[in-house]
C-alpha cells in the first residue's frame, strides 16, 4: 500500500482535485504532553496582518501544484515551502485548506517549541473570528479522527466517506486508511481501561456479564478471517440516475477488504456458559454501540442466532484491522464483524449485546436498511410489512473501477483494452466468474480473478478482484467510444439483474445492476 500514488478527486467541493504522495497515517515515537511558551503563542491574533476566511484557506489545499494554506487557531499559514523542503512536511497535506488540529491529535509528536517556531515564520494572517476552531467548541464531532485527504465524502457530520474508485483495487487488502467509513453518529473516544462490554438476555444470569478489553484480548483465542465490508447503499448513484431515492449518494466505493482478529462470538458466548441448545426461543443477538444520537440513543442492530453462534461462520468480536489496533473510525476497541452481512449490521463501538426471541428494536433494524417493490415509495411504504425483512446478505455485485466512466484511454497494440475492477457475493457465496462486454451483450469475455483461492464456495467473506485485456468489437478503433458493461455471478449461480429500473427500491439499497461506463479510445 505504501507505494499508492494518490491522483485523485474529492468530495464535489470539499476537495479539489490534486496529486499527493501516499501518507500513511501512523505514528511511532512517544507523545509530547507538555505545554510550551511557543505553543501557547502560536496561533494568537496578530495585529497588523490580513483577516483570511476558512474559505480563503479551503480554495488553496495544493490542488494542481498550487499553494497549500492551513489555519491553527487564530492563524493562517502559507506552508508551501515548507511541505516541499523540509522532511515529512508532506503530512502537514492531511490539513491542507483547513485546520491542522487535527494534524496534532495525530501526530502529537511534532508539537515542540522548535515546531511552532518554525510554523510561525510561514504566518500570512489572522483568521477570521467566526471560522476559529476551538476545542471547546459544542461540536459533538470536534473528537471526530483525521481522515485521508484522499477520500470521497458524501456527509461530514456524521462523516461518510468512500476512497476513489479508480484506486480501490489496487490492493487485495484495503489499507485502513483508505477504507470506506459509515458513520451515524459522532465517533466516540473509549477509554481502553475502562471500556466494558456487557452481555445479558435469555440465558444469561441476572444481572449480565461483564467483560473488559483485557479480557476480550487474553481469555480467548485470537481468530484471523478476511471479511470484505459493503454498506446497504454502495452504488446508490446508479439507482438515483433512474429515479430520486433517500440516502446519500454512495457511488460504487462503499465496500473495502480486510484481515479481522478477535475472538469469536460463539467463544465468547460459550465462556460465560451460554448454550444455543439450552434456548431454542433465541432466535437473535442484538448488539449495541456506544456511539449515541442527541436522543442518547446508541446505534444498534442484530444478526441471526445461527449466524453468532456457528464458528464456521467466522463471526468476530473484532480487536485488530490489518494486524493494527483497530481505528477508531472503524470500532475501537471493539467491533463485531459478522462475514457475509451487510455492513448495517457489523456495529463498530461495541457496548452491550443481548440475546433476544426478536430482532433488535432499533430504528436502523425495523424502519432502514429494507428492500421494497419498485413501486413502493414513500407516501405508501410500509416498513413492518412481512415481505420487507431486514437485510443480512446482499445479492451478487461487480463494478468497473479503473478506467472511469468517461477517461480516454489508450488501445494496446493486440487492440484490446485493460480493465479492472471488484465483484462480491453475501453469505459467502464465492464469485465464480465475472463476465464483459463490449458490444451490449452480443459477446462476453470471461475476466481473470484475483481472490482466496483457499476459500470454499460456501464460506468466502471477502471479495474478489478481476482484470481483463478486453478485446475490441470489429470496427471499433481508437478515436471511438465504446460503452463497457460488467456482470459476476456466484457459487450459487445467481446473476446481476440488467437493469436498475427492476430492483430500484425508496432507500437505494442492494443496488446490483450490471455496471456499464462509457470510455474514448486514442
Amino acid at each position: 500500500s505504501s507505494g499508492i500514488n494518490a491522483e485523485y478527486g474529492g468530495d464535489g467541493g470539499h476537495r479539489k482535485q490534486g496529486r499527493w504522495s501516499w501518507v500513511k497515517l501512523a505514528a511511532a515515537v512517544p507523545i509530547v504532553m507538555a505545554v510550551s511558551k511557543q505553543e501557547e503563542e502560536a496561533g494568537k491574533r496578530r495585529e497588523g496582518l490580513p483577516t483570511y476566511t476558512a474559505k480563503d484557506v479551503t480554495e488553496r489545499d495544493g490542488s494542481g501544484g498550487g499553494s497549500v494554506w492551513v489555519s491553527y487557531k487564530e492563524g493562517v499559514y502559507d506552508v508551501t515551502e515548507f511541505i516541499s523542503e523540509h522532511p515529512g512536511g508532506e503530512k502537514l497535506l492531511i490539513g491542507a485548506g483547513g485546520p491542522i488540529e487535527p494534524f496534532w491529535a495525530l501526530y502529537a509528536v511534532h508539537k515542540k517549541p522548535y515546531v511552532f517556531e518554525i510554523l510561525e515564520r510561514y504566518r500570512i494572517g489572522n483568521l477570521a473570528p467566526s471560522d476559529v476552531v476551538s476545542e471547546d467548541t459544542e461540536d459533538p464531532y470536534w473528537e471526530d479522527p483525521v481522515r485521508h485527504p484522499a477520500f470521497s465524502i458524501n456527509n461530514r457530520k456524521p462523516f461518510n466517506a468512500e476512497p476513489p474508485l479508480n484506486i480501490l483495487t489496487d490492493n487485495f487488502i484495503t489499507p485502513n486508511e483508505l477504507f470506506y467509513v459509515r458513520n451515524h453518529h459522532p465517533v466516540p473516544n473509549i477509554d481502553p481501561e475502562t471500556y466494558e462490554l456487557q452481555i445479558e438476555g435469555i440465558g444469561v444470569r441476572e444481572g449480565g456479564v461483564t467483560l473488559s478489553l483485557e479480557d476480550l484480548e487474553t481469555k480467548f483465542p485470537q481468530h484471523t478471517a478476511t471479511v470484505a465490508i459493503q454498506c446497504a447503499g454502495n452504488r446508490r448513484a446508479d439507482m438515483l440516475q433512474h429515479k430520486p431515492v433517500r440516502g446519500m449518494n454512495w457511488g460504487g466505493a462503499a465496500i473495502s477488504n480486510a484481515v479481522w482478529s478477535g475472538p469469536r462470538l460463539s467463544d465468547v458466548l460459550n465462556h460465560i456458559g451460554w448454550r444455543e441448545e439450552d434456548h431454542p426461543d433465541v432466535k437473535h443477538v442484538w448488539v449495541d454501540g456506544l456511539d449515541f444520537g442527541p436522543d442518547g440513543t446508541p446505534y444498534g442492530a442484530s444478526i441471526l442466532i445461527e449466524k453468532a453462534m456457528d464458528p464456521r461462520q467466522d463471526v468476530i468480536l473484532a480487536l485488530r484491522m490489518n494486524g493494527e489496533t483497530l481505528p477508531r473510525d472503524h470500532g475501537y476497541p471493539v467491533r463485531l464483524v459478522a462475514p457475509g452481512v451487510v455492513g448495517a449490521r457489523n456495529v463498530k463501538w461495541v457496548g452491550n449485546i443481548t440475546l433476544s426471541e426478536e430482532e433488535s428494536h432499533s430504528h436502523w433494524q425495523r424502519r432502514d436498511y429494507k428492500g421494497f417493490n419498485p413501486s413502493v415509495d414513500w407516501h405508501n411504504v410500509n416498513f413492518d410489512d412481512k415481505s420487507a425483512v431486514s437485510i443480512q446478505h446482499q445479492p451478487i455485485t461487480s463494478m468497473v473501477c479503473d478506467p472511469l466512466n468517461g477517461e480516454t484511454i489508450s488501445v494496446l497494440p493486440d487492440n484490446t483494452i485493460p480493465l479492472r475492477g471488484y465483484a462480491y457475493s453475501g453469505a459467502g457465496a464465492k464469485v465464480i466468474r465475472v463476465d464483459v462486454t463490449l458490444d451490449g451483450g452480443e459477446t462476453w469475455h470471461t475476466a481473470e480473478l484475483i481472490q482466496d483461492e483457499e476459500s470454499p464456495l460456501n464460506r468466502t467473506w471477502s471479495w474478489t478482484i478481476w482484470e481483463i485485456k478486453a478485446p475490441l468489437p470489429e470496427g471499433i478503433s481508437a478515436g471511438d467510444e465504446v460503452k463497457v458493461t460488467c456482470c459476476a455471478v456466484d457459487a450459487n449461480y445467481n446473476r446481476q439483474p440488467e437493469k436498475v429500473r427492476n430492483i430500484w427500491n425508496l432507500r437505494g439499497c442492494l443496488s446490483n445492476a450490471w455496471h456499464t461506463i462509457t470510455l474514448k479510445l486514442k
